[in-house]
């Protein structure tokens, strides 16, 4: 069975940006003394069930245009990190379960009422960031654009698999895994110019 082939119902969502200032002193200042301050903090052990989540780094990303041909317009991204998180004890585990990831877009759509782009001309290589070092945690594989054609010429009409793990139990102890995907968008030439945005939708199951 395809990676891929994973399929189920959706939730969750996508992406953005972060920017970071600092401010320099005017004049440096000669220090006159200093001293020491021990911090500690006591962490208690998580009383209850734990559980299975997943977070995305950010809510927006965005395309540019990068290796389009005559007859081919191509437009690239990454998908913002996505974070699965596991805090279970290996009995709240249910056997032979397993948890995956899945992504789904909607068409993009133009703010100036030019026709929309179907989310079949959207497709992304999934790429694992941490798997952990059990091996048993894998992206899922690569979905190609209307414009590609061919069997896996779907784009993410449909709910096609990022990331997922076999055997939940086996990897829980690892608490953690990372993955996202590079984006590409890939039209024809004759595509009206424009702004377009399209939401790609993000969805954990186990």
């Amino acid at each position: 069975m395809r990676k891929r082939e994973f399929a189920a119902r959706t939730s969750a969502v996508v992406v953005g940006t972060l920017l970071l200032t600092g401010l320099a002193g005017a004049a440096a200042a000669e220090e006159v003394g200093s001293d020491d301050v021990d911090v500690k903090v006591e962490i208690a052990e998580i009383e209850g069930p734990g559980v299975l989540a997943m977070s995305v780094g950010g809510t927006s990303t965005t395309l540019t245009e990068t290796g389009s041909t005559e007859l081919v317009r191509q437009f690239t991204g990454t998908l913002p990190t996505v974070t699965v998180t596991d805090t279970r004890a290996a009995d709240e585990i249910p056997a032979d379960v397993g948890w995956y990831v899945l992504g789904s877009s909607t068409d993009f759509v133009g703010d100036a009422g030019q026709t929309a782009i179907g989310a079949e001309y959207l497709g992304w290589i999934p790429a694992l960031i941490d798997g952990g070092e059990s091996g048993l945690v894998a992206e899922g594989d690569p979905v190609d654009t209307a414009i590609d054609g061919g069997d896996d010429g779907v784009g993410l009409v449909d709910q096609e698999l990022l990331a997922l793990a076999i055997d939940s139990g086996a990897v829980a102890s690892e608490g953690q895994w990372t993955a996202n995907a590079n984006l590409f968008l890939r039209t024809p030439a004759t595509v009206a110019p424009g702004s377009y945005s399209s939401t790609l939708t993000l969805s954990l199951f186990e």
